[in-house]
């Protein structure tokens, strides 16, 4: 167990240094000069090379990418061109409303999709499982967005029971902060159950038939206690493997959301440094998430062995 976690953990690491390198090398022959934007295009050229200086273009390209790494090693993420603050300052303010909505969502997600899944393999063919089945197809093709929008004027503009965007920060109380990101939470949660309900579906619905759970049932175990005590913990595998995918996901692919909403989250950090050339903090983010989708991924391995025990035994 401890030499399979130790090749995941150098395939992490492997995978971190190439990521760094393409995100650097992308980012830098994106054209447009962070100077020049800073300073407007009525700037003289000296002061934008003196800018430029001060930021530290003017160097090359190993000497700024091995600067940049050596201050990720350090946890010093470095200024943002922009706002003038250390980078590690603005995303420990936004991830305190990233990393929550992300896991409500997930939360969320994984509370509807298992007893719906459960819910249609324990009747499979039958007109139950089809609605079901239909519901789910559905909350696959609908883009998250535009449900997103329907809920905002369900819920904020008719009803008017939470705000329609906006985030009033933690320090406002529990309360009005959930508030804020329940719609959110729910527009990100909803699509995502119904991957994981099909995928929980067809994942218990081939545990079913394998001759274990005959067993169980020859040996007069219900159909019921069968699924819930033998045939759930062995189709976790697949289910797993979907959740660690969609708390990436989630964590890292909520821009569109969290601009709909107007939340100072980290995907709209993102798409502001793009549209202000501001390189560190683009550079910076994208390779927290990175590192972030590589935990989850070890800890989801982690969790195989635990739901499995003949991993820990290849292992």
């Amino acid at each position: 167990m401890t030499a399979y976690l130790l090749r995941r953990i150098v395939s992490g690491l492997v995978t971190l240094v190439v990521a760094s390198i393409v995100v650097f090398s992308v980012l830098e022959v994106i054209p447009g000069d962070p100077a020049r934007l800073m300073l407007g295009m009525n700037a003289t050229d000296d002061a934008v090379q003196a800018l430029r200086v001060q930021m530290g273009l003017d160097q090359g390209f190993l000497i700024r990418y091995f600067h940049w790494t050596g201050g990720l090693l350090t946890l010093d993420f470095g200024k943002s061109y922009t706002y003038s603050v250390p980078v590690g300052e603005l995303i420990a303010e936004r991830v305190t409303v990233s990393l929550p909505l992300a896991l409500i969502a997930l939360a969320l997600s994984t509370a509807i999709a298992i007893p719906v899944g459960v819910f249609a393999a324990a009747r499979r063919g039958k007109p139950a499982d089809t609605i079901s089945m239909a519901v789910a197809q559905v909350g696959v093709a609908i883009p998250n967005f535009w449900f997103a929008l329907l809920l905002v004027y369900l819920f904020a503009v008719w009803l008017q029971l939470v705000p329609a965007g906006g985030f009033p920060g933690w320090q406002a109380g529990i309360g009005p902060a959930l508030k804020a990101l329940i719609l959110p939470a729910i527009a990100l949660a909803l699509p995502q159950a119904a991957i994981l309900a099909r995928v929980s579906r067809s994942a218990l619905i081939e545990v079913l038939g394998e001759d274990f759970i005959r067993m169980a049932r020859a040996k007069g175990l219900s159909r019921n206690a069968a699924l819930w005590r033998h045939a759930l913990r062995n189709a976790m595998l697949p289910v797993l493997t979907i959740l660690g995918l969609q708390f990436a996901f989630l964590l890292a692919g909520t821009v569109i959301i969290e601009n709909v909403f107007y939340l100072p989250g980290v995907g709209r950090l993102v798409v502001q440094a793009i549209n202000q050339r501001d390189l560190i903090v683009v550079e910076s983010v994208v390779m927290l998430l990175v590192a972030s989708v590589i935990l989850i991924n070890l800890l989801v391995d982690m969790a195989y062995a635990v739901v499995d025990p003949r991993l820990r035994t290849r292992a």
